[in-house]
């Protein structure tokens, strides 16, 4: 499954290095030295370290859906599993983060069908935290909301769905009449059960408070990020604007399937910080580079670490490892 992914990871790298560059050029390459050069360097580990909290309350919520579809596995070895997923955070929509559900599989034969809905179930959670972050700071910042109020509708509609076995058998059973479908019913029913036991009310609370808290984390990396290029620049963006436009930028790039959103998610910080707070394009982009650089490209450092580290652990090369048919 690497292999299958890994050519995209490196087009993926080379696109994101395109949207870099003409972001830079956007900037002018001059002056977005400048703006480096008057940010608080000193301030950056902070912002890594807020990331890693990120990671620490997405690892607490895969754990717990762990728990929730009854798998055994050992914590260490789950958080590895985890983090090695990290590696796939710049494939299309996130997509390749079924990684995870792979070495779970190689690890104690857990089905794919049965693991993998953990993905969905991170989405549907990722997706209403981020909308409830947006949504505070639409009603501070009193920014348009139609667009997050849409995108919320259909996730609520779709967790609905979801919710109701008589509905989701219904519309399984529907497709279960075409060949193709009928082959790998008894594995949809099976994915389906899994990401029943995920979404029903009491998990659907908890995991959405892991999730708030998660990428507030980030939210608040950006806050930082951006108040710190010098009084004399004269940038101050408040906790709830940063809020809303890392969150509306985080969905906007969710929405477009690109790989880790790139291009999306950057232009969106970028020309909503000289749009809506007047920041300077420089500063604007330069503060876009730096939190992508703490959140989606540390993510993928993290990720190929601890796959060196699952590899070392378990005895088994991941790119010597193939799917069964």
């Amino acid at each position: 499954m690497f292999q299958k992914y890994k050519k995209r990871i490196i087009y993926s790298i080379v696109f994101g290095a395109l949207v870099y560059l003409g972001l830079s050029i956007y900037a002018n390459f001059g002056h977005l030295m400048i703006a480096f050069g008057k940010f608080n360097w000193m301030i950056f580990p902070l912002i890594l370290l807020l990331s890693s909290c990120n990671y620490v309350m997405r690892f607490i919520k895969w754990d717990y859906y762990t728990k929730v579809l009854g798998m055994k596995i050992d914590r260490k070895m789950s958080l590895l599993i985890f983090l090695s997923s990290f590696i796939m955070a710049i494939t299309p929509g996130k997509l390749g983060e079924v990684f995870k559900s792979y070495l779970l599989k190689e690890y104690n034969g857990t089905s794919l069908s049965r693991s993998a809905p953990i993905l969905l179930a991170e989405r549907i959670t990722d997706f209403l935290s981020l909308i409830l972050l947006c949504m505070v700071g639409v009603i501070m910042f009193g920014y348009d909301s139609r667009l997050i109020i849409i995108i919320g509708v259909f996730f609520i509609i779709l967790v609905a769905l979801l919710s109701s076995k008589t509905i989701s058998h219904a519309i399984i059973g529907f497709f279960e009449r075409f060949r193709i479908i009928s082959k790998f019913s008894h594995k949809i029913y099976e994915a389906y059960d899994s990401i029943y036991l995920m979404i029903r009310i009491k998990e659907l609370i908890i995991t959405i408070i892991f999730s708030i808290f998660a990428w507030f984390f980030e939210c608040l990396g950006l806050y930082f990020v951006i108040n710190s290029f010098g009084i004399e620049n004269q940038v101050h963006v408040d906790i709830f604007v940063s809020t809303f436009i890392y969150g509306f930028a985080t969905i906007a790039g969710a929405v477009t399937m690109l790989p880790g959103g790139l291009g999306a998610t950057d232009a969106s910080i970028a020309f909503m910080l000289v749009s809506l707070k007047k920041v300077a394009e420089n500063i604007a982009v330069a503060s876009t580079l730096l939190i992508r650089i703490a959140t989606l490209w540390f993510a993928v450092l993290v990720g190929i670490a601890a796959v060196l580290t699952y590899q070392k652990v378990s005895h088994k090369k991941i790119s010597e490892m193939s799917l069964e048919s």
